[in-house]
């Protein structure tokens, strides 16, 4: 096993959206009061990793509008470093959530024209960063045009010296199911780590079993695949051999934010054990379920308080600190 030590620089490439919820406190009989929090899958991973401690860059475009304002202030006040982010004169995407009475989370996207599509080549080229160990990427920035084709072309001159890792993050209401189904092949063959929900897996593998599954992925190119089960754990599989973790006892109050929580913890794990930075030549069976179950216990936190809200590391335990509520997992 590597020797944990200071968690490489990693960057996240990707949306930021407005999750937007009922405010069921301020709402009545003559309106519907709501409220917006900082979402997105990118950017939650990218504040989960920050408050975990790993040095973390997140490469966005902003909206000048007030969500975008909105965003800036979310991500640096968790430690996020903005430098290399646009401000861009596209409107904020928003995300409206419906949740059902077990915490899950339905959205209604409205998308179209939004800031978070619209990278240039020459916008991608500015942010290279060769001393990053890691490329987080995808979620909507990867599947929509006309940013996806750019991102895909990007990942394949930075992964000569990065990383690479990608969470699809399946939305079928907003890109067609075969769209992912297209792309996924392509993007296991730029990919070192490819994180998934199980949702995600009946979607992209439908009628297919999880080992199964996990074996075409490998067979595309990808090394590492981590298939989260929600409550029941995750299943990690290494060029095809597999490992299992469970998820730790928790009250859930949401699950909004939680498969990005898993993805930063898995991340700042495995960089924190020096696995990061290539091919993932050296990383074994054992690292890999420590940073899963790590990474379980991270998302767990996350489900306990409303919303994407990560937890921080203060060095020897994770903590969540929402009103009056603190929850800790030692680490």
């Amino acid at each position: 096993m590597a020797r944990p030590g200071s968690p490489g620089s990693v960057d996240v490439l990707g949306e930021c959206v407005a999750d937007i919820f009922e405010d069921h406190d301020r709402s009545d009989s003559g309106g519907l009061a709501l409220r917006a929090l900082v979402g997105g899958g990118p950017a939650n991973t990218a504040v989960a990793l920050a408050r975990l401690g790993t040095p973390t860059r997140f490469l966005g475009r902003f909206s000048h509008d007030a969500f975008g304002t909105l965003f800036r202030a979310r991500l640096s006040a968790s430690g996020v470093d903005l430098t290399h982010s646009l401000t861009a004169s596209e409107p904020s995407t928003l995300a409206v959530a419906d949740l059902d009475a077990t915490g899950q989370a339905a959205y209604t996207f409205y998308a179209e024209g939004a800031a978070d599509w619209q990278w240039t080549g020459n916008e991608l080229a500015a942010t290279r960063n060769d001393d990053a160990v890691c490329l987080h990427t995808g979620s909507l920035a990867l599947i929509r045009r006309p940013a996806g084709n750019r991102i895909e072309e990007h990942l394949a001159q930075v992964r000569e010296h990065t990383t690479v890792s990608i969470d699809p993050n399946v939305r079928p209401l907003l890109v067609p199911p075969s769209a992912y189904r297209e792309r996924l092949p392509h993007w296991c063959a730029l990919a070192d780590i490819l994180r998934l929900s199980e949702d995600d897996c009946a979607i992209l593998a439908p009628n297919t079993g999880l080992d199964e599954a996990c074996d075409t992925w490998h067979a595309a190119g990808v090394r590492l695949v981590v298939i989260t089960l929600g409550g029941n754990g995750a299943l990690a599989s290494l060029d095809g051999t597999r490992a299992t973790v469970t998820a730790p006892p928790v009250t859930v109050v949401d699950t909004v934010g939680a498969g990005d929580s898993f993805t930063a913890g898995l991340l700042h794990r495995l960089a924190a054990f020096g696995h990061l930075g290539g091919r993932l030549d050296e990383l074994t069976v054992d690292d890999v379920t420590d940073a899963c179950s790590f990474a379980a216990h991270v998302a767990a936190l996350t489900c306990s308080v409303a919303g994407a809200n990560p937890p921080w590391s203060d060095g020897s335990a994770l903590r969540i600190d929402a009103g009056r509520k603190t929850a800790r997992h030692v680490g």
